[in-house]
């Protein structure tokens, strides 16, 4: 946890910028693996992290905007809980490293609860994305499950946006030690992509290397042969000499804070012709992006610019065809780059987007696209210094989309199909920094791993190992 006070001018700004009512915090509960007492291990809720900062399960939080007072409710360790889990620190302990004077049972929250209601107090809460937690809404507030949805506060998620949005500098610190831990991850990595090892094996190391120096992965890890997968998880496969290993990795500090990074080489060391051509094209557009984004300037604009360097690139590779303007503004670059070039980056990788991306992402100015490609980009809108994004740009050769487009005459005046079909079994190739903007433009979160073909090519046919 970070010091109480933290945590105190935290919850009083969200206090004065929600303006009244009763704020529902909660934290996250154990989740069951197969049996009860059997649980996945436990990821607390980001907000109740943010705002309270106590990582143990059953715990729920109150800010009471009209009379100026935080609660905590959960309850004090047992007997059986010692015996199992050893001594625990009690609610008051709890609450006094969060700042809280008020902590009470849970039972008592129904309590607390009902007798705003019946003052006719307003309350405002966010929409749960766990079953347990829609249940105790539903408990608290007399509100089926099914239309919580309609009840969630637009100020309370507004305030959040605008507060998270801008890292504090202890925020900051704390993704520095995840990128850290994700430099050494993805190190290995590369030190390990040789014929005859398994998949699974580099995702394990780089598992292991995550809970040694944080709290564990940031998500699950993206380790593949086959990156024309865009989300791909499996990790059956045995390297192949000379195959595209993709690996979309990150490391999650002990506060909780996190890193995700990419890197895209080839199994052994040697790029191949065609894959150094593609691969300079998307080291081309991560440099790109880096150099644009400052703030003052949409996420939407440097999407779109990064559009235009993979969409140069191609053409130049004979791979698309026709005039540059027209083929971006048509959406044409899609078909190889079907996703956004990054998004929000904090507690969460894809931070605060369980308050709904249209909030996280987008504004009055910037709306999201319905063109299919743009239409991925999960954040458009102007940046701010402090905010903290991904570069991730990416070339992909995906054959069902291919076909799906030179059967259905897609963007055809733009694509030269019978080249395209040439790179059928290609894989695909993402290049992904994490970046913090700054006074003017941007710099690296973390050392910057190595991303130029000869650096990569030097660290893999060398074994170089990284110094843990």
């Amino acid at each position: 946890m970070f010091e109480k006070q933290v945590y105190v001018e935290r919850r009083n700004r969200l206090r004065q910028l929600v303006g009244n009512g009763l704020i529902f915090i909660p934290g996250n509960f154990d989740s069951p693996m197969n049996y009860r007492d059997n649980p996945y291990p436990f990821r607390q809720d980001s907000t109740f992290l943010y705002l309270y900062g106590i990582d143990r399960p059953g715990m729920f939080g109150v800010i009471d905007a009209n009379e100026g007072v935080d609660y905590l409710f959960g309850d004090n360790p047992d007997i059986d809980d010692i015996i199992w889990m050893g001594p625990q620190p009690s609610m008051k302990e709890l609450g006094a490293l969060a700042g809280v004077e008020n902590t009470f049972p849970f039972n008592e929250l129904f309590g607390k609860v009902n007798k705003c209601l019946w003052k006719g107090c307003r309350t405002h809460f966010l929409l749960p994305y766990r079953a347990k937690t829609k249940l105790l809404l539903k408990n608290l507030l007399g509100i089926h499950t099914a239309k919580l949805k309609d009840y969630v506060s637009q100020e309370l998620i507004k305030a959040l946006v605008e507060m998270r949005s801008v890292k504090e500098d202890l925020e900051i610190a704390e993704m520095e030690r995840a990128c850290e831990t994700g430099y050494k991850m993805h190190m290995k990595a590369m030190t390990m992509a040789q014929p005859g090892n398994m998949e699974r094996q580099l995702a394990g190391m780089l598992e292991g290397i995550a809970f040694s120096y944080g709290a564990g992965t940031s998500f699950p890890t993206i380790l593949t042969q086959n990156g024309q997968t865009l989300h791909n998880h499996d990790h059956s496969l045995t390297l192949t000499q000379g195959r595209l290993l993709l690996v979309d990795a990150g490391a999650e500090s002990h506060e909780h804070y996190a890193s995700d990074f990419t890197r895209t080489f080839p199994v052994g060391g040697k790029f191949s012709g065609k894959q150094l051509d593609i691969y300079n094209v998307v080291v081309r557009a991560n440099d790109t992006a880096a150099a644009l984004i400052k703030p003052g300037i949409t996420f939407l604009e440097v999407h779109l610019s990064v559009a235009r360097v993979i969409a140069s690139g191609l053409m130049d590779l004979g791979l698309m065809k026709g005039n540059l303007d027209d083929a971006v503004q048509n959406g044409a670059h899609a078909l190889f780059f079907p996703h956004g070039i990054g998004h929000m980056l904090g507690l969460d990788a894809h931070d605060m987007e369980n308050y709904g991306q249209i909030h996280v992402g987008f504004d009055n100015e910037i709306k999201p696209s319905a063109q299919f490609g743009t239409s991925a980009l999960r954040l458009g809108r102007r940046l701010q210094k402090g905010f903290v994004v991904t570069d991730e740009p990416g070339i992909y050769f995906i054959p069902a989309l291919i076909h799906k487009w030179e059967s259905e005459g897609i963007n055809r005046e733009y694509i030269n199909f019978p080249k395209v079909h040439e790179y059928i079994g290609f894989g695909g190739i993402r290049l992904e920094d994490d970046i913090l903007v700054m006074d003017k433009g941007c710099r690296v979160l973390g050392k910057r791993l190595p991303i130029y073909p000869d650096e990569i090519e030097s660290l893999i046919q060398n074994k170089i190992e990284v110094d843990y």
